[in-house]
């Protein structure tokens, strides 16, 4: 012993220094290999990750590098690696070098993507991607989307004073009002609602009052405003969860060096997916949502607000813990790392959405951003001619109305609502009404009108042919799931084109509606033949089978007009 004792105080300083770093780094990988072991992971896993390399390989000095050098090897690491070292210090180089974008940064990439999205040249050239035609209706569409804008930027002063322009399309049907709406919604990001105005009854009927319509709006901004609010914290919440999980497998931390180095390998192996497959258990929250409505049922109109209220209120009662402690109760489940890791970022960030107003955000988004779009709104119109007609659904909703497009307050379960600067547009065919036979408050109230035209012959074949998800290309690709290709010839499209063009003269003018009619005539037997049909096998619809197909809708046709 005294010669053990001896031999070693003879040492050079620096091979004294060595050794003992080689014989901390032996006693700290034996440690990281027995605690790996307990957690699950083979041998074979941990031999793979480096762990039960020798000193000289440096592998175990290297990975806790990666985190956090500290101590004795952090000094260790410049002392001349080898190439063991150097090959695993560079991936964890690496990873330290890539440097997140700042909130500042990312908003405004947000705010100056959303500026050019919503130019309205953009919004034109998108809504051309889908709808033929119609050049008139998608400019004042796109400029009245770039007023909302650019009202967001005007002083506060003179911000109050300027109010939207509401829009009322006139045109028959098939010509592409609804398809507007619905191209709208996927491009605003603002809280956007399409309703049917037949669908609401005059105050005092059984039915939906037009109230509903802000309420239904509110409800799809708490939507967005959740979302929006989500992404902005997700990354917080991700660091959150690498931590709640490093918890669960290697304990509580604390200020002890071995607690941190244990707790630097298992995020390491984590990041790497080492533990995905081990088994955690997991404080998740219990689907309450029912008991609720089980405890308590009442009459009345459920999508009314005193009642959504009251029912918000019983579920919060059920909800709560012991000794007047509320909450939503929780249960333990065990699951793999790889599933806890979802379900912990879902916990994270409800409780961080608990720090953010959502509602306040949510109300404030509707009142300067809100865009409604009302549609059939000729079914309610009455002409002047009947007076001694009542319908609930008539001129009383356009009375309901008035107000609410004027600008009114409307309370709901987050808070009222101003409608002042909410954006309204109506659209209606106008077939057996004029737009004159609305209230003339009404009108003054939607001042842009804008004339869509009926379709020709031309813009028939152009709705076949240029949109990106047309008919011809949504047949051949559900007859290409067969494995059967499926051509459409030039003549043939031309031929469906002036065939439509001419049921919409001759027995009643549905739009673009009636190509529907007659390329499923056409699909009948070719669609039910392909399913037997041998893989790799081609059809091809030229002239001759379209006129072969639809000879039998002509002749029905031209006798219909004589029947009683």
């Amino acid at each position: 012993g005294r010669a053990r004792r001896s031999s070693k105080a003879t040492r050079p300083p620096q091979k004294r220094a060595s050794a003992d770093c080689s014989r901390r780094r032996r006693t700290s990988t034996m440690l990281v290999a027995s605690a790996v072991l307990r957690r699950g992971a083979s041998a074979s896993q941990i031999a793979s990750r480096g762990y039960l390399r020798s000193p000289s390989g440096r592998a175990c000095g290297a990975w806790f590098s990666s985190s956090s050098a500290t101590g004795d090897d952090a000094d260790d690491e410049p002392a001349g690696g080898d190439e063991g070292g150097s090959g695993a210090e560079t991936p964890a180089a690496d990873g330290g070098g890539d440097v997140p974008a700042s909130d500042g940064d990312a908003s405004n990439v947000e705010e100056s993507d959303l500026v050019r999205q919503l130019r309205p040249s953009e919004v034109v050239s998108e809504l051309n991607n889908h709808i033929v035609g119609q050049h008139d209706a998608k400019r004042a569409v796109a400029i009245a989307m770039r007023n909302r804008w650019r009202r967001r930027q005007l002083p506060m002063e003179l911000m109050k004073e300027v109010t939207p322009r509401n829009v009322l399309m006139i045109g028959p049907t098939g010509c592409g009002k609804t398809e507007v709406a619905r191209r709208m919604a996927a491009l605003s990001d603002a809280p956007f609602i399409k309703v049917e105005a037949t669908k609401f009854t005059e105050v005092g009927y059984h039915g939906r009052d037009v109230d509903q319509i802000i309420r239904d709006l509110m409800d799809i901004s708490m939507v967005l405003t959740k979302k929006r609010q989500t992404e902005k914290l997700r990354e917080e919440a991700k660091a959150l969860v690498e931590e709640r999980i490093i918890d669960l497998l290697a304990g509580p931390s604390n200020t002890g060096p071995s607690n941190k180095r244990s707790r630097d390998t298992f995020r390491a192996m984590l990041r790497n997916g080492d533990l995905d497959d081990q088994t955690v258990e997991v404080d998740v929250p219990e689907n309450a949502g029912d008991k609720g409505g089980a405890l308590f049922s009442m009459g009345g109109d459920p999508s009314s607000p005193n009642v959504q209220a009251l029912g918000d209120f019983m579920k919060s009662m059920a909800g709560g813990g012991p000794g007047g402690k509320r909450g939503q109760p929780t249960e333990r489940k065990k699951m793999p790392v790889s599933e806890a890791r979802d379900v912990i970022l879902d916990i994270e960030l409800e409780r961080m959405l608990e720090n953010v107003d959502l509602k306040k955000e949510a109300v404030s988004a509707v009142e300067q951003s809100g865009i409604v779009f009302i549609d059939e709104i000729d079914k309610i119109c009455t002409s002047r001619d009947i007076t001694s007609r009542t319908d609930a659904s008539a001129e009383g909703v356009q009375r309901d109305l008035l107000p609410l497009v004027e600008g009114t307050t409307i309370s709901t379960k987050y808070g009222n609502v101003n409608t002042d600067y909410i954006l309204f547009i109506a659209s209606g065919a106008f077939h057996a009404v004029k737009p004159s036979d609305m209230l003339p408050e009404l009108q003054g109230r939607l001042p842009i009108r804008v004339e869509l035209n009926g379709l020709t012959e031309e813009d028939l074949y152009r709705i076949l042919t240029e949109p990106i998800a047309n008919l011809l290309r949504q047949q051949t690709e559900l007859l290409n799931t067969e494995e059967v290709k499926l051509t459409f010839q030039e003549d043939a499209i031309r031929e469906i084109a002036r065939m439509a063009a001419l049921l919409n003269r001759t027995v009643e003018n549905i739009g673009a509606r009636r190509l529907h009619t007659v390329i499923e005539r056409i699909m009948e037997n070719l669609s039910f033949e392909a399913a037997e049909m041998d893989k790799g096998s081609e059809l091809v619809v030229d002239k001759k089978l379209v006129k072969e197909r639809l000879s039998e809708v002509m002749i029905s046709s031209d006798l219909s007009r004589y029947i009683l």
